[in-house]
């Protein structure tokens, strides 16, 4: 199988390594094939891509969609290396409240797996870094939530002390006064 699929504490987010095939050429690796992650537990039809380029020490997130506009995503890192967190959202989960991490680079060539009902943050750990989402459901601004990234009941061990953040970023509430719908 062209992929090694990790399950992390919270057993839906998946940690994805797309296995290179290299000579001395260079290398090929597959990044998405619907029947293998449909294998691992993956369902879910790519209807938008997204691109962000950033600087070292930016923070983006906490970010979801409401449903019906939940968004899963397949996240990974095109130049650079990032720390990408997801966080349960879903009240009847036994991981409501809890978040995975997982450092993504350009050089490891790993994704991770975001389903529906989690928020989504990252931070820039490189100089800068370029990193693409595969969104399971088109942006829909109306539906767009967050939740500050430094809320003290999740405690993210983010690595950066005085993170760069967004205006919009930052007025985002904390976890327990944040709407959500899962």
């Amino acid at each position: 199988m062209p992929f090694e699929f990790e399950k992390l504490s919270i057993p839906e987010a998946v940690h994805i390594k797309p296995k290179r095939f290299e000579d001395s050429r260079g290398f090929f690796s597959e990044l998405y094939h619907i029947k293998a992650f449909e294998q691992a537990g993956i369902k879910s039809q790519i209807v938008q891509i997204n691109f962000s380029k950033s600087s070292k020490g930016v923070l983006r997130g906490l970010h979801y969609q409401l449903a019906p506009y939940a968004q899963g995503k397949i996240v990974r890192v095109a130049k650079g290396e990032i720390f990408d967190v997801a966080v349960d959202l879903r009240k009847n989960s036994q991981t409501f409240g809890k978040w995975v991490g997982v450092n993504l680079s350009s050089e490891k060539y790993n994704m991770l797996y975001i389903p529906e009902g989690f928020a989504h943050g990252f931070e820039v750990l490189s100089e800068t870094a370029e990193f693409e989402y595969f969104c399971t459901a088109v942006y829909a601004p109306e539906h767009e939530r967050g939740i500050i990234y430094n809320d003290a009941f999740l405690n993210i061990s983010w690595n950066t002390k005085n993170p760069s953040v967004s205006e919009k970023d930052s007025k985002f509430p904390p976890f327990k006064e944040a709407e959500y719908n899962f």
